[in-house]
């Protein structure tokens, strides 16, 4: 029997960052649009929130049925490591679902976008899809794509478009940059797990990348998404602080490009998702600072 401590460990807290980010960002950019909501704001932070711990405990439930997890470098695993029978963990990633679409679904009708119900869906579906079912996407190297798509571009322009009714470039710049990360951070899990996902014929898009290139490619996303709030510059000065990240982006830069052991890239994850959020915040700051100017 599983403990509260392993539960919440098993909820993967270090991934958590990666499903604020992406509201906070949203969030500044309707307020720049004059039409910041703070009740929609929290709601579309528990709907992620509850989808990132569902699609965790989702994960753990798959990969631990599926026996990826019995060697794997890194957290504990629930299933894996046998500390939680597998229905209990796929009913907790369930119940994580259900209160995020109970949240969502309050957020669609006290906006009235009720198209947004779909998206909801597809995100669910995404979630479970991603390790689960017969054919689960993330083994098939297309995680990343999804990733990028739903913690990134859908998370981000929800969010913004639930408070403002439209978008704006900057919530488009904001949901690249913050999905780059994202995929990024997911990248780091991946160069880790690359022998044990090899060996479970997990072919994540690192293992297909191959070791070298699968860790350049984390750089490049970190790179591009610190680079490309410059384009919003010229109009709102104050995007340029977040440039003041790229100090936090050496250190984890260099583990992913030199740390040959695998046991050296687990502090990767937590210092990725630092930097996804210290990135919402210092982008979201920039908004407010440039609104008006």
């Amino acid at each position: 029997m599983a403990t509260a401590a392993q539960w919440i460990q098993g909820a993967r807290l270090r991934t958590l960052p990666a499903a604020i980010a992406p509201v906070l960002i949203g969030t500044a950019a309707a307020y720049e649009m004059y039409s910041f909501i703070l009740l929609n704001a929290v709601l579309a932070a528990l709907v992620a929130l509850l989808l990132q711990i569902g699609v965790n405990y989702a994960n753990d439930y798959s990969d631990g049925i599926r026996g990826t997890d019995e060697d794997r470098v890194g957290p504990l695993r629930l299933v894996g490591s046998g500390a939680a029978k597998a229905d209990q963990v796929k009913y907790a990633a369930f119940a994580a679902f259900g209160l995020a679409m109970v949240f969502g679904l309050t957020l669609v009708v006290i906006t009235q976008t009720w198209w947004l119900i779909l998206v909801g869906i597809g995100c669910v579906l995404a979630a479970w899809g991603y390790t689960g079912g017969k054919n689960p996407y993330g083994y098939l190297g297309l995680g990343d794509i999804f990733v990028f798509v739903f913690f990134g571009l859908v998370a981000t322009l929800g969010t913004t478009y639930t408070q403002a009714g439209q978008l704006s470039l900057a919530a488009i710049i904001g949901a690249i940059g913050t999905g780059l990360i994202a995929c990024a951070l997911l990248m780091a899990n991946n160069v880790r797990d690359i022998p044990t996902d090899r060996k479970a014929g997990k072919k994540t898009l690192a293992v297909r990348l191959g070791d070298r290139h699968a860790r350049e490619s984390y750089v490049l996303m970190l790179a591009v998404a610190i680079l490309l709030p410059i384009v919003l510059a010229p109009a709102r000065p104050w995007m340029l602080i977040v440039l003041l990240l790229i100090p936090a982006c050496l250190m984890p830069a260099w583990l992913m490009i030199a740390g040959r052991r695998r046991k050296s890239l687990i502090p990767v994850l937590k210092q990725t998702g630092l930097i996804n959020l210290g990135y919402a915040v210092l982008f979201s700051l920039g908004l407010v600072l440039s609104r008006g100017f």
